[in-house]
């Protein structure tokens, strides 16, 4: 009987049979709500720039999907995109740090966890900076020190407003100390920005934690994050663990923070554009 059979080639999607019922394959078409709990059409949800269109809730986006969003047609010029980290302390953990930047570097087309760029928002031009969260967190090395400190100097330079998008999960531990310089080096340079009279419009999305947070994230002329955005130094449990409390409801999110004088405004990621445009007409005559 086995004449009769008709072979599929192994890429096409065939149905599962399962207790003899027959079920497509749809891994990847369909995505959990982390709000709501609501099983959403993936490009449904792409198409909504990664809000919820049900309750809401704003999941994560990468670095490019950023500054398409903020940009005037989506367009963009990369600045630095060959700066890579020299593993300057040979770091090894479950696997070596080379091996790490390199899994990380083929996974998401980038040599580092930030796109440097300049472009259009609303007819003027800026220097925009965006952290990729799928590359190790995006935690802040060297390469993210020098990508946000070259950008600060094109600002000064170009007397154009700067405009940096945080997603990261600290400094880098792999590269120790160094990483930790990095805070330094860009307060520094956020200093002669703000000597120059040229904005420096910061967003804090979900998660901006640790060393970001300590430093340039926090340091904005005009600090405004996405509803729900985790935003801290230290994580929730490691503070409970430490002072041997139960924190309160909503302790370290977008809406907390605001209530307690640490942001200036809580803006829906639709409404992040015209937020910014708006700004920037105040600040930049």
């Amino acid at each position: 009987m086995s004449w009769f059979r008709r072979e599929k080639p192994p890429d096409e999607k065939l149905p599962v049979v399962e207790n003899g019922e027959r079920r497509v394959r749809t891994e990847g078409l369909w995505q959990k709500c982390e709000g709501c709990r609501q099983i959403i059409w993936k490009k449904e949800l792409e198409a909504n720039w990664n809000v919820c269109p049900k309750c809401g809730a704003h999941s994560r986006m990468d670095a490019v999907a950023r500054l398409k969003l903020l940009l005037d047609g989506g367009q963009f010029e990369q600045f630095d995109a060959r700066l890579r980290s020299s593993d300057p302390l040979e770091f090894v953990d479950s696997k070596s740090y080379s091996q790490r930047l390199e899994s990380n570097q083929q996974a998401t087309k980038l040599s580092d966890a930030l796109i440097s760029a300049s472009g259009t928002l609303d007819g003027r031009p800026i220097q925009i900076c965006a952290m990729e969260p799928r590359f190790i967190g995006g935690s802040m090395g060297a390469v993210v020190g020098e990508k946000i400190a070259r950008a600060i100097e094109r600002s000064i330079e170009l007397r154009q407003p700067l405009v940096i998008v945080s997603a990261s999960g600290g400094a880098r531990m792999q590269e120790g100390a160094i990483s930790l310089m990095q805070m330094a080096k860009i307060s520094a340079a956020l200093m002669r920005l703000d000597e120059a009279r040229l904005p420096f419009i910061s967003v804090l999305t979900d998660p901006t934690t640790g060393g970001v947070t300590a430093s340039y994230a926090m340091l904005g002329d005009l600090n405004i994050a996405e509803p729900g955005a985790l935003i801290g130094f230290a994580g929730p449990r490691v503070i409970e663990q430490t002072i041997r409390q139960k924190l309160p409801e909503g302790f370290q999110r977008a809406e907390f923070l605001l209530k307690h004088g640490m942001l200036d405004a809580v803006v829906p990621r639709l409404e992040l554009k015209p937020y910014i445009s708006k700004a920037l007409k105040f600040f930049v005559a």
